[in-house]
């Protein structure tokens, strides 16, 4: 009876022995599947920045006489052309004043034809028309100056665009040089706020996006001045929305190329919050290694930035 123990004693350790060995070879065997050996290769740095919506320009429309603004046709939101009126500024004083020119020019052309008949007929000699023509054209050019001012109460859109201010109520009080509405004026852009630690990595052609627009912008002009530490540059962005103008989106801004190692996401896995990467080794054993990776601006590919070394082979770990 105790050979027979020892005999089947032997025969259970030789069992779990291969058992062993069978499950250390299915650790060490790389998983069948693609492979992918690091390299170093070249992908664009973006930079978070904040921006606007807004057009290439605003112009102000001004009060050009002092007076009472007496009507003003337009709101917020209207969509106006250029010289159309929409208000008008009339001054009390001045309107007094052109009648009375109209007045005084109306009776020197009275005076004038008097005195064109008389000489005519001989009785006023040439020097005393001469005197009276002067008299009327003198008249007629005061009435003009002051019908030209009285004209300047006219409130004249400066350009095509869209009314963006209009806020003074008709029969305010209004003075020379006062902003009566704001009008866009140009195309629609995105104006970004830049560090100007970026003015010397973004110029002219960079590329740029924006949240809630798929299009992809480029940098049209970069303002050669800083304020409060923040430098401007204007982006023409195709199928930007122009409905809210000064809206705030968030964006992104192309500053240049460097080299990186970047790998398909098909080929790291997580768990409890660590990345890790299978990687192969010249005798065909595999081992997860831990890494420290960071998101790509290239679709469905992740960058390494420590772990694994430039020449490493990687396995693929979802079969892709």
């Amino acid at each position: 009876m105790r050979g027979i123990l020892l005999a089947l004693s032997a025969i259970s350790l030789t069992l779990a022995g291969c058992d062993a060995n069978d499950e250390a070879a299915k650790v060490a065997k790389a998983p069948a599947g693609p492979r992918l050996t690091v390299g170093q290769s070249e992908t664009t740095d973006w930079q978070d920045v904040s921006a606007e919506v807004t057009t290439v320009d605003q112009a102000q429309v001004f009060a050009r006489i002092p007076g009472i603004l007496v009507s003003l046709s337009v709101k917020a939101g209207d969509t106006v052309r250029r010289g159309q009126v929409i208000g008008r500024v009339v001054d009390n004083q001045s309107g007094y004043q052109a009648q009375a020119l109209a007045a005084q020019s109306a009776q020197a052309q009275a005076d004038l034809a008097r005195v064109r008949f008389l000489y005519q007929n001989g009785v006023y000699a040439k020097a005393r028309l001469e005197q009276a023509e002067t008299a009327a054209s003198a008249a007629r050019a005061q009435h003009a100056a002051m019908a030209a001012v009285a004209g300047q109460g006219a409130v004249v859109a400066p350009a095509n665009g869209r009314v963006l201010k209009a806020d003074i109520p008709a029969g305010a009080p209004v003075a020379p040089g006062m902003p009566i509405a704001v009008i866009t004026a140009g195309d629609t852009i995105v104006r970004l706020e830049m560090p100007e630690t970026l003015a010397a990595r973004v110029h002219a052609g960079s590329r740029v996006t924006a949240s809630g627009n798929p299009g992809v912008g480029t940098v049209i002009k970069l303002y050669p001045s800083v304020t409060a530490g923040q430098v401007v540059a204007d982006v023409a962005m195709p199928g930007i929305d122009n409905q809210l103008i000064g809206r705030r989106v968030a964006a992104r801004v192309e500053t240049g190329k460097r080299k990186a190692m970047l790998v398909p996401a098909g080929f790291v896995t997580n768990r409890f919050g660590i990345d890790y990467v299978m990687l192969v080794a010249k005798d065909g054993s595999a081992a997860q290694v831990p890494v420290q990776t960071a998101a790509s601006a290239e679709p469905g590919k992740v960058e390494i930035l420590s772990g694994v070394a430039s020449g490493d082979v990687l396995a693929g770990v979802t079969g892709q």
